[in-house]
């Protein structure tokens, strides 16, 4: 038995080794003069997988997440990039890590007045020192990345929402970054142009091995690509685990806030059903 338990606990390393985690926040506390936004948030994000943040309009998530990167400064707490503290960083070191970082922002955000490909190339050349055919050549090789051909001289008035997501999230991964952060990514999107976005942002977490956080109350991404659940209620992190386990929580606030019609409700009667 002892042999047994020894192989339990090196196996059990094993996998904790493998599942390394390049992001950390421990007891983040943020308000807006009294209105407490977030309260001893704390969570970890592991790299290669896609972890979701969910919750109610104004439960603090896009707050959570511009303290995350930065935009936001925390009352207390400890943001903590592959074990090195974001919040006591010097200004250089902070530069430097958020060259590491990828945004894509709710509704793209996209320059109305720049081509796609310019677009595209805006953070190459704000963050590195590649020539322009470098740079195209890096646009070219992200956009093919997105599934999309033939649209670097076009402006985003001329292509459509699902494009306008493809050609951001291009934007945010032509830095070649280790973290990828998406706010509301399927924000106004059509349900199948929502599943493509998720696959894709999944697709790309697992090539390159990036670790990316995404906001979200879409709960067809939840059950689509979240490897990792956080759910926020009441400024606090309320529970958290998987998008399997999300099926048979007993925790009321999240199956309030998860089946709230009548078709979910008995996608998780089905759930329970099966496992008993």
């Amino acid at each position: 038995m002892q042999h047994t338990h020894t192989y339990l606990q090196l196996f059990t390393h094993t996998i904790a080794a493998c599942l390394k985690v390049m992001l950390e926040l421990k007891h983040i506390n943020k308000s807006f003069g009294k209105r407490h936004i977030t309260q001893d948030v704390s969570c970890q994000f592991e790299q290669g997988k896609t972890n979701l943040i969910i919750g109610e309009s104004g439960s603090g998530k896009t707050v959570l997440l511009k303290c995350m990167v930065g935009l936001v400064e925390v009352d207390s707490g400890e943001v903590l990039y592959n074990g090195r503290d974001f919040l006591k960083m010097p200004m250089k070191e902070k530069q430097a890590l958020r060259k590491e970082i990828g945004m894509l922002f709710q509704g793209g955000a996209l320059f109305d007045s720049k081509t796609v490909e310019e677009n595209i190339t805006f953070p190459l050349s704000m963050f590195t020192d590649m020539s322009e055919e470098e740079k195209i050549e890096r646009a070219n090789f992200c956009l093919s990345r997105v599934n999309l051909k033939n649209v670097n001289k076009l402006y985003p008035s001329e292509i459509s929402g699902g494009m306008k997501k493809r050609v951001a999230i291009a934007r945010a991964i032509a830095p070649n970054p280790r973290y990828l952060f998406c706010d509301e990514p399927n924000s106004g999107l059509d349900p199948k142009t929502s599943i493509v976005i998720d696959k894709l942002i999944k697709e790309i977490t697992i090539e390159f091995n990036i670790t990316t956080i995404v906001i979200t109350h879409d709960m067809n991404s939840v059950m689509e690509i979240g490897d990792k659940v956080v759910f926020i209620c009441n400024q606090q992190k309320w529970w958290e685990g998987t998008n399997e386990s999300i099926l048979h929580t007993d925790n009321k606030e999240l199956n309030d806030f998860i089946y709230v019609s009548k078709f979910l409700k008995e996608l998780k009667d089905r759930a329970n059903d099966t496992v008993k």
